[in-house]
Protein backbone atom coordinates (compact mmCIF):
# COMPACT_ATOMS: atom_id res chain seq x y z
CA UNK A 1 0.00 0.00 0.00
CA UNK A 2 1.50 3.41 -1.01
CA UNK A 3 0.34 6.74 0.66
CA UNK A 4 -2.84 8.30 -0.21
CA UNK A 5 -3.45 11.70 -1.68
CA UNK A 6 -6.31 13.69 -1.88
CA UNK A 7 -7.10 15.07 -4.68
CA UNK A 8 -9.74 17.04 -6.56
CA UNK A 9 -12.31 15.00 -8.75
CA UNK A 10 -12.20 15.83 -12.42
CA UNK A 11 -14.88 15.27 -15.02
CA UNK A 12 -12.18 12.21 -16.37
CA UNK A 13 -12.57 10.42 -12.90
CA UNK A 14 -16.43 9.60 -13.54
CA UNK A 15 -15.89 5.89 -14.76
CA UNK A 16 -13.66 4.94 -11.55
CA UNK A 17 -16.19 7.12 -9.54
CA UNK A 18 -19.65 5.53 -11.04
CA UNK A 19 -17.39 1.76 -10.03
CA UNK A 20 -17.28 2.83 -6.51
CA UNK A 21 -20.85 3.96 -6.53
CA UNK A 22 -23.00 1.13 -8.43
CA UNK A 23 -22.18 -1.37 -5.57
CA UNK A 24 -24.45 1.15 -3.33
CA UNK A 25 -26.81 1.73 -5.71
CA UNK A 26 -27.63 -2.43 -6.65
CA UNK A 27 -27.13 -3.71 -3.14
CA UNK A 28 -27.83 -1.07 -0.75
CA UNK A 29 -29.96 1.05 1.17
CA UNK A 30 -27.23 3.60 1.94
CA UNK A 31 -28.34 5.95 -1.39
CA UNK A 32 -31.75 5.84 -2.42
CA UNK A 33 -31.20 6.33 -6.07
CA UNK A 34 -32.89 2.80 -8.16
CA UNK A 35 -30.64 2.86 -11.22
CA UNK A 36 -27.11 3.23 -11.36
CA UNK A 37 -26.34 6.62 -13.01
CA UNK A 38 -24.25 6.63 -16.65
CA UNK A 39 -20.68 7.52 -16.45
CA UNK A 40 -21.70 11.10 -18.64
CA UNK A 41 -24.64 11.76 -16.29
CA UNK A 42 -21.96 11.11 -13.39
CA UNK A 43 -20.03 13.45 -15.17
CA UNK A 44 -22.37 16.49 -15.33
CA UNK A 45 -23.05 15.72 -11.74
CA UNK A 46 -18.96 16.22 -10.88
CA UNK A 47 -19.24 19.30 -13.59
CA UNK A 48 -22.18 21.11 -11.99
CA UNK A 49 -20.73 20.10 -8.29
CA UNK A 50 -17.87 21.49 -8.81
CA UNK A 51 -19.12 24.87 -9.87
CA UNK A 52 -19.73 25.99 -6.51
CA UNK A 53 -18.38 23.21 -4.14
CA UNK A 54 -15.41 20.90 -3.70
CA UNK A 55 -15.40 17.04 -4.98
CA UNK A 56 -12.27 15.44 -3.44
CA UNK A 57 -10.72 11.85 -4.18
CA UNK A 58 -8.50 9.88 -2.33
CA UNK A 59 -5.98 8.15 -4.20
CA UNK A 60 -3.39 5.34 -3.88
CA UNK A 61 -1.50 3.56 -6.43
CA UNK A 62 -3.04 5.76 -9.28
CA UNK A 63 -6.49 4.43 -8.44
CA UNK A 64 -9.24 6.55 -6.23
CA UNK A 65 -10.27 4.57 -3.30
CA UNK A 66 -12.72 6.73 -2.63
CA UNK A 67 -14.78 10.39 -3.06
CA UNK A 68 -16.44 12.89 -1.35
CA UNK A 69 -18.59 16.08 -2.12
CA UNK A 70 -20.20 19.11 -0.76
CA UNK A 71 -23.55 20.38 -2.45
CA UNK A 72 -25.90 22.75 -1.51
CA UNK A 73 -27.81 21.62 0.86
CA UNK A 74 -30.90 23.99 -0.15
CA UNK A 75 -31.72 26.11 -3.19
CA UNK A 76 -32.45 29.21 -1.63
CA UNK A 77 -30.04 32.09 -0.45
CA UNK A 78 -30.39 31.82 3.13
CA UNK A 79 -29.32 28.18 2.90
CA UNK A 80 -25.69 29.22 0.78
CA UNK A 81 -23.72 29.11 4.75
CA UNK A 82 -24.63 25.13 4.76
CA UNK A 83 -23.79 22.62 2.68
CA UNK A 84 -24.55 18.81 2.16
CA UNK A 85 -21.43 16.38 2.37
CA UNK A 86 -21.56 12.72 0.82
CA UNK A 87 -19.09 10.51 0.97
CA UNK A 88 -18.42 6.75 -0.67
CA UNK A 89 -15.51 4.43 -0.53
CA UNK A 90 -14.64 1.35 -2.45
CA UNK A 91 -16.15 -1.70 -0.09
CA UNK A 92 -12.78 -3.03 0.62
CA UNK A 93 -11.01 -0.07 1.58
CA UNK A 94 -13.67 0.57 4.31
CA UNK A 95 -11.71 0.67 8.05
CA UNK A 96 -8.79 2.66 6.79
CA UNK A 97 -9.26 5.72 7.77
CA UNK A 98 -9.84 7.39 4.37
CA UNK A 99 -13.50 8.51 4.90
CA UNK A 100 -11.95 10.67 7.26
CA UNK A 101 -9.27 11.91 5.41
CA UNK A 102 -11.61 12.60 3.03
CA UNK A 103 -14.12 14.11 5.09
CA UNK A 104 -11.28 16.57 6.93
CA UNK A 105 -10.12 17.39 4.12
CA UNK A 106 -13.72 18.77 2.25
CA UNK A 107 -14.31 20.26 5.87
CA UNK A 108 -10.97 22.55 5.78
CA UNK A 109 -12.04 23.55 1.81
CA UNK A 110 -15.92 24.59 3.30
CA UNK A 111 -14.41 26.76 5.70
CA UNK A 112 -12.55 28.56 3.34
CA UNK A 113 -15.73 29.23 1.25
CA UNK A 114 -17.29 30.56 4.69
CA UNK A 115 -19.68 27.95 4.83
CA UNK A 116 -20.63 27.53 8.66
CA UNK A 117 -23.03 24.16 8.35
CA UNK A 118 -22.51 20.81 7.25
CA UNK A 119 -25.32 18.45 7.23
CA UNK A 120 -25.21 14.61 6.46
CA UNK A 121 -28.48 12.77 5.06
CA UNK A 122 -27.88 9.44 6.19
CA UNK A 123 -30.30 6.38 5.08
CA UNK A 124 -31.71 4.78 8.01
CA UNK A 125 -31.08 1.97 8.93
CA UNK A 126 -27.40 2.83 8.81
CA UNK A 127 -25.22 2.63 12.00
CA UNK A 128 -21.98 2.55 10.69
CA UNK A 129 -22.44 5.74 8.87
CA UNK A 130 -23.98 7.43 12.09
CA UNK A 131 -21.26 6.28 14.25
CA UNK A 132 -18.78 7.62 11.32
CA UNK A 133 -20.61 10.77 11.84
CA UNK A 134 -20.94 11.28 15.04
CA UNK A 135 -16.71 10.18 15.27
CA UNK A 136 -16.32 13.47 13.21
CA UNK A 137 -18.01 15.71 15.22
CA UNK A 138 -21.63 15.20 13.73
CA UNK A 139 -24.87 15.29 15.70
CA UNK A 140 -28.67 13.86 14.84
CA UNK A 141 -30.17 17.13 14.25
CA UNK A 142 -33.70 15.07 13.17
CA UNK A 143 -35.16 11.61 12.03
CA UNK A 144 -37.31 11.25 8.91
CA UNK A 145 -39.77 7.63 9.15
CA UNK A 146 -40.90 5.66 6.26
CA UNK A 147 -40.14 8.45 3.92
CA UNK A 148 -37.95 6.34 0.44
CA UNK A 149 -38.84 3.10 -0.25
CA UNK A 150 -36.07 1.07 -1.63
CA UNK A 151 -35.11 -2.59 -1.52
CA UNK A 152 -38.99 -3.53 -0.44
CA UNK A 153 -38.80 -1.24 2.78
CA UNK A 154 -39.42 1.90 4.03
CA UNK A 155 -36.75 3.23 5.04
CA UNK A 156 -35.46 6.49 6.98
CA UNK A 157 -33.46 9.22 6.83
CA UNK A 158 -31.07 11.11 9.59
CA UNK A 159 -30.30 14.86 9.14
CA UNK A 160 -26.84 15.29 11.13
CA UNK A 161 -25.25 18.69 11.38
CA UNK A 162 -21.59 19.98 12.38
CA UNK A 163 -21.06 23.10 12.66
CA UNK A 164 -17.79 24.50 11.11
CA UNK A 165 -18.10 28.20 12.31
CA UNK A 166 -19.16 30.83 14.87
CA UNK A 167 -22.33 31.48 13.03
CA UNK A 168 -21.80 35.26 13.77
CA UNK A 169 -24.54 37.87 13.04
CA UNK A 170 -23.46 38.96 9.57
CA UNK A 171 -21.89 35.74 7.81
CA UNK A 172 -18.92 36.26 5.37
CA UNK A 173 -19.74 35.92 2.06
CA UNK A 174 -20.13 32.33 0.35
CA UNK A 175 -16.94 32.31 -1.71
CA UNK A 176 -17.76 29.41 -4.55
CA UNK A 177 -15.12 26.72 -5.20
CA UNK A 178 -12.96 27.89 -8.06
CA UNK A 179 -12.30 30.67 -6.02
CA UNK A 180 -10.59 29.20 -3.40
CA UNK A 181 -8.25 26.88 -5.65
CA UNK A 182 -7.13 30.31 -7.65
Amino acid sequence: MGEIIIRPVTAADAAELVSIYAPYVLETAVTYEYEVPSVEEFRGRIENTTKNYPYLAAVEDGKILGYAYASSFHPRAAFRWSAEATVYLKKETHGRGIGRMLYEALEEKLKKQNVQTVIALIADPNPESVAFHEKLGYRVAGRLTNCAYKLGQWRGMYYMEKFLGNHTEEPKTFIPYPEIEK
